[in-house]
């Protein structure tokens, strides 16, 4: 049961590690992840994984992405992502983790507007960035 605890923990460790955005500059701050556990009920919990992202104003690339993966997940129970800026949700997604429970999300970090020909930014600045997972318990006293 303890390697399912380490392996539980070092799955939660990547998938914090791996979110990011495609651009090279964009930055997520591991020093300030916050993870958190919930139970939900005797077979399962919430697992919350909160980092801060930065994308900086000159962005030149249009995508951004976020992607991990979970040594455990509970089968039919997608990802949820939640990005936050200034305490209030800008953006929502649900994605389905593979059969290895791997994530991937791409989203638009800018845009063109076709009438002027002019980029504009979508994601820009200091970001909280909430990922919720269903995992199984594995502590047999739950």
């Amino acid at each position: 049961m303890n390697s399912k605890m380490n392996l539980l923990i070092v799955g939660s460790i990547i998938a914090v590690f791996a979110i990011m955005m495609v651009p090279n500059d964009a930055i997520a701050e591991i020093d300030q992840n916050n993870i958190n556990v919930r139970q939900i009920n005797h077979k399962m919990s919430l697992e919350i994984t909160t980092v801060t992202m930065t994308v900086p104003e000159n962005n030149k690339l249009p995508w951004g992405k976020v992607w991990g993966s979970s040594s455990e997940v509970v089968e039919r129970y997608p990802v949820i992502i939640q990005f936050y800026k200034e305490n209030e949700a800008v953006h929502v997604a649900q994605v389905d983790t593979k059969g290895d429970g791997s994530y991937e999300y791409k989203f638009r970090a800018r845009t063109v507007d076709h009438n002027t020909g002019e980029s504009k930014d979508i994601f820009y600045g200091d970001y909280t960035v909430k990922i919720f997972k269903v995992i199984p318990n594995t502590n047999p006293t739950v």
